[in-house]
């Protein structure tokens, strides 16, 4: 079928479009990343208040927030905080929020570990596993090993080996009536795999 174009207010068809072939792009794959954890806490609310002051804490609140979810591709290579990110930039991330009310514990953790190909020792990519309760941090780290270790277990294990794990807490009880606490890895880039040229219209 040819492609049409459609201009802003009219949504009538008005001939064939401007462009008809280009460049086929795969899916785009997170390649650097920082990770950053914060608190936050506040007597109005939550959104707007604990967990914006959260970022704030964690240097983030600029950017707008997306999460996904917890696969880290095999070129992701973890690198400094940049001292400057973009007001009003996309922040996608792989992020751990826990809410609390005053008195209570918010916990927040992340863990992750590299895949290796057991035939070959090639990083075949990561595994991440994020914690978001009310537990210590000791107790919440030990659910986050047994939940990367399963993860691992039910769908690698034959074919690769887990190693590096790394892990990332934070945690507190706040004293306003609502608290938030995050840890939070974000990604700053990513690679654009080009499948080769297309005609749009075949």
């Amino acid at each position: 079928m040819k492609n049409t174009l459609i201009l802003p207010g009219n949504r009538s068809r008005v001939g064939p479009a401007l462009v008809s072939e280009g460049i086929l792009l795969g899916n785009r794959i997170p390649k650097d990343f920082f990770v950053t954890e914060g608190t936050g806490q506040s007597d109005i609310t939550v959104h707007a208040g604990s967990y914006h002051l959260a970022l704030r804490d964690a240097g983030i609140e600029m950017c707008n927030i997306m999460t996904y979810s917890s696969i880290l591709p095999a070129v992701a290579n973890e690198t400094a905080k940049p001292p400057r990110l973009t007001h009003g930039s996309v922040m996608e991330t792989i992020m751990a929020t826990a809410n609390a009310n005053a008195g209570t514990r918010a916990t927040a953790g992340i863990t992750w570990g590299w895949l290796f190909d057991r035939s070959t020792g090639e990083r075949h990519g990561g595994l991440v596993c994020e914690y978001n309760g009310s537990l210590p941090e000791e107790e919440a780290a030990s659910q986050l090993e047994e939940s990367l270790q399963e993860l691992y277990t039910n769908g690698y294990a034959e074919d690769f080996e887990l190693e590096g794990a790394r892990l990332h807490m934070r945690s507190f009880v706040p004293e306003k009536r609502f608290g938030t606490a995050l840890v939070s890895l974000c990604f700053l880039n990513y690679l654009w795999p080009v499948l080769g040229d297309s005609r749009l219209d075949s």
